[in-house]
């Protein structure tokens, strides 16, 4: 591990650290988590799939358009990965797709046609409670290494720390409701971006980091924001104005 590479761990989980010790929108933050996912490991892309009061895997997270893309196909044709990680609560890594057709015939095609050929998925648990799965996607073939899969155990703790504080890690009711109140937020924010990419006439991903953007830039919560996109107490059009005036760096 290199010493650029160390510091950009570090900083990744300084950063993490100092929300955590802050009110945070938990969305906002499982976004920001799978993009360090992309930026500090050898893989592409990132997705993190929570799971409702009754096991049910949804969207929570991603680092792109692609990664969100695929997680949603695992989800509709019920077949994948992150499906396997999260019902045999265990690690699933395959270094090459291409051989994976018979185990996954739908999700195998489909992830080498968005571009991946090889596929990590990381079970999410707060003590014996299994939360989700983080799932990276890289675009080549291979396994990851033994520090990569650490470091990828570690920003799974954080990301179930995230969701779930550790006074209420023992309340299983407690722990539902917030899962399931990170789920609702993430619908909202779905509404809100399609919102913003109608009225502009611009992609979800662009719509997404304007939205983004806005509620950083004016100290907003992400989830508040969308919700008052969707509630129409705050236009697209005044988001897309807003974009304009910054630079945004795409996100991976």
């Amino acid at each position: 591990m290199t010493d650029g590479r160390e510091r950009e761990i570090i900083r990744a989980f300084v950063n993490l650290s100092n929300d955590l010790a802050d009110e945070y929108d938990v969305i906002d933050m499982l976004t920001t988590l799978t993009s360090h996912c992309a930026d500090l490991l050898d893989v592409s892309s990132a997705g993190l799939l929570l799971a409702d009061s009754k096991g049910v895997l949804h969207l929570a997270a991603s680092s792109s358009e692609r990664a969100e893309h695929l997680e949603t196909f695992q989800l509709q044709r019920d077949e994948g990965p992150c499906l396997d990680s999260h019902r045999n609560d265990e690690v699933v890594s395959v270094s090459d797709l291409s051989a994976e057709d018979g185990r996954w015939p739908q999700f195998a095609p489909a992830a080498r046609a968005a571009g991946f050929t090889s596929v990590h998925a990381q079970p999410m648990r707060l003590r014996h409670q299994n939360l989700g799965t983080l799932g990276l996607f890289a675009n080549r073939a291979g396994l990851l290494g033994q520090d990569d899969q650490e470091l990828v155990q570690a920003l799974a703790h954080v990301a179930s720390v995230a969701i779930v504080n550790e006074a209420a890690a023992s309340d299983s009711a407690t722990v539902n409701a917030q899962l399931q109140r990170a789920l609702t937020s993430r619908i909202v924010l779905e509404q809100a971006k399609g919102v913003i990419a109608h009225t502009g006439s611009v992609e979800m991903e662009e719509a997404f980091n304007a939205l983004r953007r806005f509620a950083r830039d004016r100290g907003r919560k992400l989830s508040d924001v969308a919700a008052a996109i969707v509630n129409r107490d705050e236009s697209g059009a005044t988001i897309l104005a807003h974009a304009e005036s910054v630079s945004i760096p795409p996100s991976r």
